[in-house]
């Protein structure tokens, strides 16, 4: 459904042109973006994620999700808050859908990784302790953050792109690249890991 920008409420069109700046690699709009759609998106969560801790988990994937994602959204199509309660809903229900049907437990024989960590790995690099995104914003830097992307493999690299650009679940992932879910969650967690050593290494350099 095509929308008409002049029909927006003034918060609708000042989210649209945080969006815009996101777009553009401005942290400063990121944040104020996370300011102000936080709290609305942290309750769609918990409409679906019923676990608080959990939630917050979600939420943090939802706007590293928003920070790749920026470029995507198009006001022609729909308002702002609705792309991003969208993004929210899609995490949620992939959070809810692995947790309920995975195994809790990591599996020594096939060397795969239970998704608890793949959560505690996104949480850090977009930890809300110093702010919205702390070491996200450092990966703004785009030759720190290409620097960092090429030591990874190139397994490694296409499973972050499908993840963080286009917003896989692991499942997806391992779908599109016709992986076994173990070994694709091996590369999505070896690649975080690495990725957040390399992004603070660099941001201690400077």
């Amino acid at each position: 459904m095509v929308t008409n920008v002049k029909d927006w409420s003034e918060s609708s069109r000042e989210l649209a042109a945080l969006l815009s700046r996101v777009a553009l690699g401005d942290r400063a709009a990121f944040a104020a973006l996370y300011r102000h759609s936080s709290a609305h998106l942290l309750g769609v969560v918990l409409r679906i994620q019923k676990d608080r801790a959990q939630a917050e988990d979600v939420l943090q994937e939802v706007y590293v999700n928003v920070w790749r994602a920026a470029q995507g959204f198009d006001a022609s199509l729909s308002q702002p808050l609705t792309w991003l309660t969208s993004i929210a809903r899609n995490r949620a229900i992939d959070s809810l859908r692995r947790r309920q049907t995975e195994p809790r437990t990591v599996s020594t024989a096939t060397g795969s990784f239970e998704d608890d960590d793949e959560h505690d790995m996104l949480h850090d690099l977009a930890s809300p302790d110093a702010g919205p995104l702390d070491l996200l914003g450092q990966a703004s830097d785009a030759r720190a953050l290409r620097g960092c992307m090429t030591a990874l493999s190139g397994e490694q690299q296409q499973s972050l792109a499908l993840a963080f650009y286009q917003g896989l679940s692991h499942a997806e992932i391992a779908e599109h690249l016709r992986q076994p879910l173990g070994t694709v969650k091996s590369w999505v967690r070896r690649a975080l890991q690495a990725l957040k050593a390399c992004l603070e290494q660099a941001a201690r350099a400077h």
